[in-house]
Formats: structure tokens, C-alpha cells, sequence
């Protein structure tokens, strides 16, 4: 594989790193040295993973540069850097555009926007690239899958649907704790309440059947499962969620060309 040049290290470069060193032909790994605590530690625990003096040096050792820090560190990170054309750049800044990051970088070569997840740590998360670059699409294909899409807006509703993790857990949360207000102990609850959803990630697996046919294969008609979702997941929270992942994604997209502001 080629090497990797990580610039920000932070959850999603660590879990870059921890996932690329669990594949069959772990690369070398080049990180910058910003968050030193994190990139020393990787650095020691992976032989194949160096940290360098700069974010020059980064690139210069890379054959993939993997652009990672928040959008308001840019300036810091960004501000110099010189990418030669035969460079793959994967560009993991929410909501920066592939236009503008090459715009800042002055550079000829292949931008590829991403949305990695901390789950390609364990091999285990599709990440959806924009556009289509071989071998982009082959590192993420080595850490679960890649999904590639024709355009970032298409991107950016994938990216919508990323916002929806926590408040998957803070269901968990609420349940489990409901649970113990009814006298259950924390421990008993929680461990139920992971077994119980670990459950449904294993039956995602089951592709054979569309997502609407496993919710009706896990309820019976008036049965308590039927009863809960028809009770509380009713239309207007429906109609919520979907306002807010309208909002969301109307806040991700950049305004349309020609539009002006009164």
C-alpha cells in the first residue's frame, strides 16, 4: 500500500492509524507532530508509524496525505504547504469542499473528500468518498468498505446521517435508564441494553432483507414492540427528524451559484 501522511491527529487520525496497521500490508505512517501526546504514543506502539518535525515533512514522505484537523485550524496547518500533482490528497474536514481546499493548498493534485468513521479503528466502518479515486477507494476498502459518490452533495447527505450517531446512544441511554428507575441495578440494565442492540447490529448484517422488512420482522401486529413504535415514534416525531436533518444538511451545502443575499 502506499505510504500515509496524516495531518491531524486527533479521534479520526488515530482510528486511520489503528485500523491501517490491523491490515494485511500495514503502510508506513507519517504523522504531524500537533497533538504530540496522541502521535507518540502511535508511534510507539506501531513500528511501521513515524512522527515527523513538520507538516512539510508529512507530505514529503507521502504518497497519500490525509488532511484531518478541524476546519477553524486550517490557517495554522495548511498555510504554506506544497502538494506536487502526483500526490492523492483525502480531504476529512467537515464541511470544507473539495474546491476550496484546493483553492487554499494551490495544488494540482487528486482532492478526494471522505467521511471516515471512528469505526474503521476495527475494520468495520463504510466511508463514503466524493469523487471516486482508485486508491482512495481501496485504503477504505481495507477498512471496511468504501462507498464512493458522484458528487459532494450527495456527500453532504451521508454526512447528515453521521449527526444521527448520539442520539442513537442517548436512546440506549434513556432506556436503560428508565430501566433502573424501575429498580433494576445500572450494571443489569446496561448489560441488557447492549445485548439487546448488539442484537439488531448483527441482524443489519442480514442484506437479504430491506431495512422496513427487519423493523416488521422484530414486531408482531399489537404487539409491544408495535405498541412502543406506534405510541412514541409516531408522525410528528417523524416529521422532527426530518426537519432536523433537513436543517442540517441545508447548513452543510454551500449556497447555489448565482443566489445573493438581501
Amino acid at each position: 500500500m502506499a505510504s500515509i501522511g496524516i495531518i491531524g491527529v486527533g479521534e479520526i487520525g488515530r482510528a486511520l492509524v489503528t485500523g491501517l496497521q490491523d491490515t494485511n500490508s500495514p503502510p508506513h505512517v507519517w504523522l504531524s507532530p500537533r497533538n504530540a501526546p496522541t502521535a507518540s504514543a502511535l508511534s510507539a506502539q506501531f513500528e511501521a508509524v513515524r512522527v515527523c518535525a513538520d507538516n512539510q515533512e508529512v507530505v514529503d514522505h507521502s504518497q497519500i496525505v490525509v488532511i484531518s484537523v478541524r476546519p477553524s485550524d486550517q490557517d495554522a496547518a495548511l498555510d504554506g504547504l506544497r502538494i506536487s500533482r502526483e500526490k492523492t490528497v483525502i480531504n476529512v474536514m467537515a464541511g470544507v469542499f473539495n474546491d476550496d481546499l484546493r483553492r487554499r493548498l494551490s495544488t494540482e493534485a487528486a482532492i478526494v473528500r471522505a467521511i471516515p468513521l471512528p469505526a474503521v479503528s476495527q475494520c468495520q466502518a463504510i466511508t463514503v468518498v466524493s469523487p471516486s479515486h482508485p486508491q482512495v477507494n481501496e485504503l477504505f476498502d481495507q477498512l471496511g468498505g468504501s462507498l464512493p459518490v458522484a458528487s459532494e452533495d450527495e456527500l453532504n447527505v451521508f454526512s447528515a446521517l453521521t449527526a444521527t450517531l448520539s442520539t442513537q446512544y442517548r436512546y440506549l441511554t434513556t432506556t436503560a435508564a428508565w430501566a433502573v428507575s424501575q429498580g433494576l441495578s445500572t450494571e443489569a440494565a446496561d448489560r441488557y441494553v447492549r445485548g439487546l442492540f448488539q442484537g439488531i447490529g448483527r441482524a443489519l448484517e442480514d442484506r437479504s432483507h430491506t431495512l422496513d422488512e427487519l423493523a416488521a420482522r422484530h414486531e408482531t401486529p399489537n404487539g409491544i414492540n408495535h405498541r412502543i413504535r406506534t405510541t412514541w415514534f409516531d408522525e410528528a416525531n417523524v416529521g422532527a427528524l426530518t426537519s432536523a436533518l433537513d436543517e442540517l444538511l441545508a447548513s452543510l451545502s454551500p449556497p447555489k451559484r448565482g443566489t445573493t443575499c438581501d
